[in-house]
């Protein structure tokens, strides 16, 4: 969906994932286009029952359905769906600041950074927090910034500003909750710059609930992390499997070599198979991570490739159309 553009002023597109937030979507919208009254708002609403499209379409906001149950789907939606200069995106539930919305913008406005996230610092820690989720953002943040050697403060926010080259080359193969974690790591995957502003975090005003389920969707996080590691760090996901594959088999070996068995022992003989398997193995996992590893910067280097020459492409239309021509937005 195209946005209209002044001459010289860049599109500001703001994404809000709606799922029955009847009781905020009013206000969110509102606070908005208060504090980003040059941008156009979008909410998806993703099959609420309680009337949050009618409502935000009355507010002023361009509404799109989308019926693939999940944030992860909408996410994708957005991307796909809204085109613009710059996003800002945001949970429909009334807890960011929409005051804070310049803040987030500056840094990718000015071309520090790609990704800006709005570190979240609670009111009302008690209220705004459920303990489990502190416990699980923690798990989150350590696992993401040790694989990935990040020192982020905030990698499951919901309030991100970002660039056109982030949306159109970030891949989104999350279904759910986990979506904020996967942009996190591609965005690091990609070498792309983030930085954090702090944003007050409030607790939901009465009568809007938490889609969020603690277990299940902490679980799908941690699995989405350890999913996210395979695929783009394979050297050390493979390499650390292949270390301690043969660890084992080494100890395995040297069990077999010292100790005492009977001639015809059936445990000696079972031993050295499975410390000749494992050794096996290792070689194999070794391999594999070789392998992927390679794949992987290939991919990098033709994605850069890609975007250098789409860069190209657009700064050429650009020239045209100061040279007096008609750049076609088709």
């Amino acid at each position: 969906m195209k946005q209209p553009q002044q001459p010289g002023t860049p599109r500001i597109a703001v994404l809000i994932p709606c799922y029955n937030e009847a009781a905020t979507i009013g206000k969110v919208i509102a606070d908005f286009q208060a504090a980003l009254p040059e941008a156009v708002i979008y909410v998806f609403d993703n099959n609420s029952a309680d009337g949050t499209g009618e409502l935000a379409r009355a507010a002023g906001a361009v509404v799109i359905h989308e019926k693939k149950q999940g944030k992860g789907h909408v996410v994708a939606a957005m991307f796909e769906k809204v085109d613009a200069d710059y996003y800002l995106m945001v949970d429909g539930d009334d807890t960011y600041p929409a005051r804070r919305a310049r803040d987030l913008l500056a840094p990718v406005l000015a071309g520090r950074a790609d990704m800006v996230v709005g570190r979240r610092e609670a009111l009302d820690h008690e209220a705004a927090y459920r303990r489990f989720h502190v416990l699980g953002n923690r798990l989150v943040r350590t696992m993401v910034n040790l694989i990935f050697r990040a020192k982020l403060t905030d990698i499951m926010s919901g309030y991100r500003a970002f660039t056109r080259e982030v949306a159109d080359n970030l891949p989104v193969c999350a279904v759910g909750f986990d979506i904020e974690t996967e942009m996190t790591v591609q965005c690091l995957y990609h070498r792309w710059v983030i930085q954090e502003v702090p944003v007050e975090y409030g607790a939901r005003p009465e009568g809007s609930e938490s889609k969020l389920n603690t277990f299940q969707d902490g679980l799908r996080v941690i699995f989405k992390i350890l999913s996210l590691f395979r695929s783009y760090k394979p050297l050390t996901f493979f390499g650390g499997l292949a270390i301690a594959l043969f660890l084992v088999a080494v100890v395995l070996g040297v069990t077999v070599y010292v100790g005492k068995w009977q001639p015809d022992s059936g445990y000696r003989l079972s031993l050295t198979i499975l410390a000749a398997t494992l050794t096996a193995m290792s070689l194999i996992a070794a391999s594999i991570g070789v392998i992927v590893q390679l794949i992987n910067f290939r991919f990098l280097e033709l994605g850069s490739l890609l975007r250098r020459r789409r860069r190209g492409r657009d700064l050429g239309e650009e020239v045209h159309t100061a040279e007096g021509g008609v750049r076609n937005n088709a």
